[in-house]
């Protein structure tokens, strides 16, 4: 099976270690982030979601535009817009990109984060929710017919949606590190997204998720999320790793960033967390510099070395049966140009060459 790559575009330039500029919602530099993704040979670039920040359906409508065969997946936040306007939304985007979305729901890992949208409920209670979202998402994007549903978050009466995704079937990706994540991942996901684990960890999640699909009788893909730090040589990779950590404390220190405050709420930034204390350098290549900083609450694990062995890390990964990687970097446009020109090709010539060799020893 092959490797497939995702990106992440913002809606500025902006990163741990690069002051916002320019507009918030800057109309050119979407465009030519996402054209770099495209020209860098990547499958999929994510749009994420936050509750101050400019609306994704529209980020990846405007993306859209400007590439022809790149493929996005759009976070969503179930809880703030009805399953049935949300499966019309997201099949109209779908027919206006051509079929190239997917969409990755996400639950919520903070209270705070929630509740600035009006969101009060805890975190079993959203994992609910998405459940039960998902259902009647499904049921509408691909009923043919009117259904009615009566739940404990939904009701719906001769619900319908006249737009069917382009597709045949809109991929759903799921991520979450608790096991009511699983559960719902287990019932509904066709890819089930991790952050940047070491290789123990990660296996034990794939391995956890295949049993619980298996359960449910379904088979399940998987993601993983890390920040590339490449160098032309090992010496170098480190050295630009470590300007990433002073680099990145001091701004997020500058804009108050509270370091260490307050314990993680999802399961996911613990497991972060918990690797990054376990020391700065995993495994061969991982590095917890910044997760550390940040405290685990995102996907901020790196792997640092030359081309070669971080696509060596990533090939490592790909063994355990997690076929697709997301990679962004501290300097975004930048390194999404590097990774096209130093990092994927190599990786999937090493993936193309493990699996011919697998197929010779079958």
């Amino acid at each position: 099976m092959s490797i497939q790559f995702l990106g992440m575009i913002g809606h500025r330039l902006a990163s741990e270690i690069i002051p916002a500029s320019g507009p918030l919602f800057d109309k050119e530099y979407i465009a030519r982030f996402a054209r770099a993704h495209e020209d860098a040979g990547f499958d999929r670039i994510l749009v994420g979601y936050w509750s101050d920040q400019p609306d994704g359906f529209l980020v990846t409508a405007h993306a859209a535009a400007h590439t022809s065969t790149l493929k996005f997946l759009l976070a969503h936040r179930p809880g703030f817009v009805s399953p049935t306007l949300a499966a019309r939304k997201l099949a109209s985007l779908d027919h206006l990109t051509d079929g190239r979305l997917a969409v990755h729901i996400i639950s919520g890992g903070s209270d705070a984060e929630q509740r600035r949208d009006g969101d009060f409920l805890n975190k079993a209670e959203r994992y609910a929710r998405s459940d039960e979202f998902l259902t009647v998402l499904k049921q509408s994007l691909e009923s043919v017919q009117p259904y009615d549903h009566q739940g404990k978050f939904y009701q719906v009466e001769q619900a319908f949606s006249a737009i069917k995704p382009l597709q045949k079937k809109l991929p759903v990706y799921f991520g979450g590190s608790s096991q009511e994540a699983i559960d719902v991942a287990a019932r509904h996901a066709d890819v089930f997204a991790l952050w940047g684990e070491p290789l123990k960890g990660a296996e034990e999640t794939v391995r956890n998720v295949r049993a619980a699909a298996a359960r449910q009788g379904r088979e399940i893909n998987f993601n993983i999320s890390f920040r590339p730090i490449l160098g032309k040589t090992e010496k170098e990779a480190w050295e630009r790793a470590e300007h990433i950590r002073a680099t990145a404390e001091k701004q997020l220190n500058e804009t108050g960033f509270a370091f260490g405050k307050a314990k993680p709420q999802s399961v996911g930034a613990q497991r972060l967390l918990a690797a990054a204390n376990e020391g700065d350098r995993l495994d061969k290549v991982l590095w917890t510099g910044v997760a550390k900083l940040v405290q685990g609450g995102y996907n901020s694990t790196a792997l640092v070395g030359t081309p070669e062995q971080v696509s060596d890390a990533l090939l490592e990964y790909y063994r355990l049966g997690i076929h697709s990687v997301l990679i962004r970097g501290f300097d975004p446009l930048n390194d999404a140009v590097e990774y096209g020109r130093e990092l994927i090709p190599l990786t999937r010539e090493k993936v193309d060459a493990l699996s011919a060799a697998d197929k010779r020893s079958a």
